[in-house]
């Protein structure tokens, strides 16, 4: 299996695209293990995809760009906008906080920076914001989606791991508020100290609150709907993804009537190209995961890591620097498709709960989308926000430094993480 990585890592710094290094890897150690017939890689293919868990992900795709077409993006926009004018630099406070809002309803970090990038550039520049600043408050706040529901990583990590995605959907609201506190204390010692002013003097009213909140309520109650549903038996993790489909035709055709057959029509254009690239990442991992568990590299992993140390605390910190390093370099599908095999049953034998392992994995493992060498959206925020990834890059020190203090809360208190799951769906 050493000679496979090998290749998979010499295609990825060749440039090809990370589904093709997969498959073309995977297919590789078929070929230089002769005890293994070649028909065995088109069945591995098929498998991941034949997954009813792993519907969720194309259903919440769809659901996330419908939403985005029927105007409920612009009402979160407008509340987010609303909650912050008072603060320094409220343009980049009202990118977190859209970035938390936004949670239910892209499932994508990555689709979250771009689309905030092409937000706000405009009134950043007007404003005279740093693009470099701009670039890195838009792409380090979209990292708080990758632990809300329905985040689409925690739904890869679930459907590969078989952990509860509704456990993980639950357990998502406390790292994304604190998250959320953290990048927003962030961008108020920064912007003050670049003299980002504030729109407006005094708070909003909360009658002005509640009017912009009424007229998204229909968003913001999207991720309650789903963990109810869920915790009830009303609907699977993937049964919930349909119906996020069908609410959002609703919502955008009858209650703000601004989705017309064009703009359908338009998103489901739009939805296929993007699910294809997942889906296909998705297939060729079972080629490539085939072959680690036929190597029993899992086990072997669990016994060098737990014979470095048997303390949980350590094995975390040792885990996470892996995750940092592989993320920079990964998307972040390819590693939590690859690497959940090989690390839960690691956490695991360490007495850590899946649930709050996944939680700080995806964590750390998004946050390689703003880290160079291949940081997809460091390099998508730049270009849309017109500065070099290396002066986004520059800017982006604070907010990794947020980030990894969230993350060493979350390894320290995992009672803390994990009491909203709990509450819901009773114990372990």
């Amino acid at each position: 299996m050493a000679i496979v990585i090998i290749i998979f890592l010499v295609l990825l710094l060749l440039g090809m695209p990370a589904a093709f290094a997969i498959g073309i890897s995977g297919a590789l150690f078929f070929i230089v293990t002769p005890d293994l017939p070649f028909s065995i890689v088109v069945q591995r293919a098929l498998a991941p995809t034949q997954s009813f868990n792993m519907l969720a992900i194309p259903l919440f795709v769809f659901a996330g760009k419908l939403m985005n077409s029927t105007g409920i993006t612009n009402r979160l926009i407008k509340l987010a906008n609303v909650i912050t004018g008072h603060m320094y630099g409220n343009l980049a406070q009202t990118s977190c906080l859209l970035s938390v809002l936004m949670g239910g309803v892209s499932g994508s970090a990555n689709a979250d920076a771009a689309m905030q990038s092409r937000i706000f550039a405009p009134s950043m520049r007007e404003k005279g914001y740093s693009m470099a600043y701009g670039a890195a408050v838009n792409g380090y706040t979209s990292l708080i989606v990758a632990t809300l529901p329905p985040s689409l990583g925690l739904i890869i990590y679930g459907s590969v791991g078989e952990v509860s995605i509704g456990r993980l959907f639950a357990g998502g609201f406390m790292p994304g508020i604190m998250m959320m506190t953290a990048y927003m204390l962030t961008i108020r010692f920064t912007a003050k100290r670049r003299n980002y002013m504030p729109v407006r003097e005094k708070r909003a009213s909360f009658g002005e609150i509640g009017k912009s909140a009424f007229d998204g309520v229909w968003a913001l109650l999207f991720p309650v709907i789903l963990i109810v549903g869920i915790r009830f038996g009303i609907f699977t993790p993937s049964e919930s993804g349909a119906f996020a489909c069908v609410y959002a035709v609703i919502i955008g055709r009858f209650v703000y009537k601004e989705l017309t057959w064009k703009k359908f029509e338009e998103t489901l254009k739009n939805t296929v190209g993007d699910i294809g690239v997942i889906m296909v990442i998705v297939a060729f991992s079972g080629i490539f995961g085939y072959g680690i568990v036929y190597d029993r590299i899992p086990q072997a992993a669990a016994s060098f890591l737990m014979g470095v140390s048997g303390n949980p605390h350590v094995l975390l910190f040792i885990i996470i620097a892996l995750l940092t390093i592989v993320g920079t370099c990964m998307e972040t599908t390819v590693v939590a498709l690859l690497l959940t095999p090989i690390l839960l049953p690691v956490v695991t034998a360490a007495g850590i709960d899946p649930v709050h392992f996944g939680l700080i994995m995806m964590t750390v493992v998004t946050m390689g989308i703003m880290t160079p060498p291949m940081g997809i959206a460091l390099f998508t925020t730049s270009s849309i926000m017109g500065c070099k990834p290396e002066e986004t890059t520059k800017e982006s020190l604070p907010f990794i430094i947020a980030t990894l203090s969230v993350v060493a809360v979350c390894v320290f208190f995992p009672n803390f993480i994990l009491w909203i799951p709990n509450m819901i769906f009773g114990g372990k």
